[in-house]
């Protein structure tokens, strides 16, 4: 029997050339092992099983006939459900598209299925990734495998659970505030926010356009690294797309070391609020840093707690404007009952829309109204600006910023439903990356009391992936974390 749950996406292609396992008996375990766990994880909303194992069987004939079958070759990926799929539900994990099929893929799936990847199945997540939980999905709550009475984080909670319940080697989230940080750090895995403009957003249903980035989950820095290389690159149907149309190599001297990196560490991020835990375990990870020959030191970065309030105010503006298209007329959820077009609109948006989304369409819509837009959405913008600067400014002394992932623990599923200030607060460490539109990834660096994860976050400048992933790859090696998997307790 294959531990699946313990393979990385290395190993598996190494067993490939070996001969060890074929991609059917891969993509079988896989399978089996969601039908037999999810039901109580819920980290899925949909599963490809007959077209996976359709995918599996060309794959198989093409390495009997010694063919190339691609850098992702036969590995299983999960994909968060606001991706679009073709001929698969991509439903945002909404009641508006829960019946929507996607005419097309997302150039980052077409890029994945073109290095051999299998699309196993869509995950869940906060409706229109607008959460932090996984608890506002119009469909289910996913929950964390370390901990089925805790949350997994959000927006792309499903597929952080999925990898680190074993059910996909690689699963693929969107980051729009921390949404694959936040997730990563909460449920022990690797999980890496491009910069804005490396990865296309063809095919992504936006949340805040200007925001919004796909990125991977992995169990270790090399397959994140080696997942980077498949999606990163020029998209002409993504007018914000990077112009290089060079891949990038990120492989290459991944395990170079780190002798004479220069690391600041902003002290805003250490004070109240920090879990005491989070706080001795990032400080552990300080402390590799030297050991390995870095100099690490301690600055100001003073627009930590205003970011916050910008981000939101931009953010819910956009989603505002987004959001928008679902009325219930073109397609979508349309109401039962109305009389006349304007009250289809609201019923439709009324019944279809969950808590979360009205809340910040509603928001979006105060910023950007005639009264209200120069007092809130123009102030917001002019902070953004500054926020860019302030980090560029730091950059010209730091090669990379070092902070934690996220002042808390994963906290239990319904803790802050009712208070979503408290929620939002969560996200004070991740939302200035995306508003700077600057790389970071999240590693595992130690465990509660309580056994559960704890993230570092390491943030590089515009396009420095290569430099991130390394200072990342040696800290994971050093900490040796990554390696913990979760028993599954009360799930099996």
């Amino acid at each position: 029997m294959i531990n699946i749950e313990k393979l990385t996406i290395a190993e598996i292609k190494k067993g490939y050339i070996d001969k060890k396992f074929t991609v059917i008996e891969i993509v079988s375990a896989y399978i089996d092992r969601i039908k037999r766990l999810d039901p109580k994880i819920n980290a899925f909303i949909t599963l490809c099983e007959e077209m996976a194992l359709k995918e599996a069987a060309i794959l198989d004939d093409k390495i009997e006939n010694g063919e190339e079958i691609g850098q992702l070759g036969g590995i299983p990926v999960a994909i968060k459900d606001n991706i679009c799929t073709k001929g698969i539900k991509t439903s945002c994990a909404s009641k508006v598209l829960e019946d929507f099929i996607a005419p097309y893929d997302a150039t980052v799936v077409k890029k994945l299925k073109d290095a051999g990847a299998i699309i196993i199945g869509k995950t869940n997540m906060d409706e229109f990734a607008m959460g932090s939980s996984t608890e506002n999905s119009a469909f289910k709550i996913t929950k964390n495998p370390w901990d089925l009475g805790k949350v997994p984080g959000g927006s792309s909670g499903g597929s952080a659970a999925a990898l680190t319940a074993g059910f996909a080697p690689l699963t693929i989230g969107s980051d729009t505030g921390g949404s694959i940080r936040q997730p990563a750090a909460f449920c022990g895995n690797v999980g890496l926010k491009p910069t804005y403009g490396l990865v296309s957003r063809y095919g992504l249903i936006a949340f805040a356009s200007s925001l919004d980035q796909i990125g991977p989950f992995t169990k270790d820095v090399r397959d994140c690294a080696l997942s980077l290389e498949v999606l990163q690159g020029n998209d002409p149907l993504d007018a914000t797309s990077v112009n290089d149309t060079a891949t990038k190599d990120y492989l290459t001297d991944l395990d170079a070391g780190i002798e004479g990196l220069k690391i600041g560490v902003p002290k805003e991020f250490f004070q109240e609020g920090l879990d005491p835990e989070i706080d001795e375990s990032i400080k552990g990870s300080i402390k590799k840093l030297k050991e390995m020959g870095a100099t690490v030191e301690e600055f100001s970065l003073p627009i930590t707690e205003s970011g916050l309030s910008a981000y939101y105010i931009v953010s819910s503006a956009e989603a505002s404007s987004n959001l928008a298209r679902y009325d219930g007329v073109r397609y979508g959820y349309r109401a039962e009952t109305f009389e006349g077009i304007e009250e289809l609109i609201v019923n439709s948006r009324s019944e279809a829309f969950g808590k979360e989304a009205k809340r910040r369409i509603m928001l979006g819509t105060y910023v950007l109204s005639s009264g209200y837009y120069d007092a809130y959405y123009k102030k917001a913008m002019l902070l953004r600006k500054k926020i860019k600067n302030v980090f560029n400014e730091a950059f010209k002394r730091y090669d990379i910023i070092l902070s934690p992932t996220s002042p808390i623990l994963p906290f239990g599923i319904g803790e802050k439903t009712e208070d979503p200030l408290q929620m939002y607060l969560a996200d004070i460490y991740t939302v200035n990356i995306n508003i700077a539109g600057l790389p970071a990834i999240s590693i595992p660096c130690g465990f509660s009391k309580s056994k559960l994860p704890i993230g570092v976050q390491l943030i590089g400048h515009h396009y420095a992936e290569k430099k991130l992933l390394q200072a990342a790859y040696n800290l994971e090696q050093s900490l040796g974390v990554y390696k913990d998997i979760p028993e599954l307790k009360g799930v099996e």
